[in-house]
């Protein structure tokens, strides 16, 4: 018989979390839910009070969101095995989750079947990425390149940035974030001058032409 994994769910939503319990548990045996969450700060105290085998973590929740909840848990245990479960199948999701210590990524849109596999490759020591999600870059970038800046912001930048784009201000990205709004009034000063450009809407312009939003 397999060895129980202990897993705990993070996602701000409660019906998506029950589909999650629901799908593992008719796809296998050795796989148990054992603490869920709805933000990131609440991941954290869940992680360190119940020490689940493995999280299984959203990205776009309210609070401090799913990439600086990774760099927070993986600070505290470098060891810790995170499977980002992300409606968001752009590479620069992918490279900045594993870049702050994920071991997977998969997408909500994956076959029923890709969570439970990439849990239990996770949990045999291995990374697990689903197929397809990053591509090879054959194209020739520049210093001034934006998704090598975009690449380079800090965590909070970066969501700062998408909700920037996402038609968000900086009164309603404090309020998301639970920043002060001189915070993130700073911040947006910061991601205008490393960007090159004046306006919200340039910011969105690039968000949408590096697939980071929607049209």
């Amino acid at each position: 018989m397999n060895k129980k994994i202990n897993v705990l769910l993070v996602d701000d939503h409660a019906v998506v979390r029950a589909g999650f319990k629901l799908l593992l548990s008719a796809a296998t045996s050795n796989i148990e839910v054992v603490a869920e969450a709805d933000r990131g700060e609440l991941a954290i105290q869940l992680y360190q009070s119940q020490q689940p085998h493995i999280i299984v973590m959203d990205l776009s929740m309210p609070g401090i969101g799913g990439l600086e909840t990774i760099k927070r848990i993986i600070q505290r245990d470098q060891e810790a095995n995170i499977l980002v479960f992300s409606v968001h199948d752009e590479g620069v999701y992918v490279h900045r989750a594993l870049n702050a210590g994920a071991k997977g990524y998969i997408t909500k849109n994956s076959a029923p079947n890709i969570l439970p596999e990439a849990i239990n490759k996770i949990m045999q020591g291995e990374k697990y990425i689903e197929q397809g999600l990053i591509k090879e870059n054959t194209g020739q970038s520049t210093p001034h390149d934006h998704l090598q800046i975009i690449n380079a912001f800090s965590v909070r930048e970066f969501d700062i940035f998408r909700l920037l784009a996402k038609g968000f201000n900086a009164h309603k990205i404090a309020e998301e974030l639970c920043l002060g709004y001189k915070t993130v009034a700073n911040y947006v000063t910061q991601i205008k001058k490393k960007l090159h450009v004046s306006s919200i809407a340039e910011i969105a312009h690039i968000a949408v032409m590096q697939g980071i939003v929607k049209h």
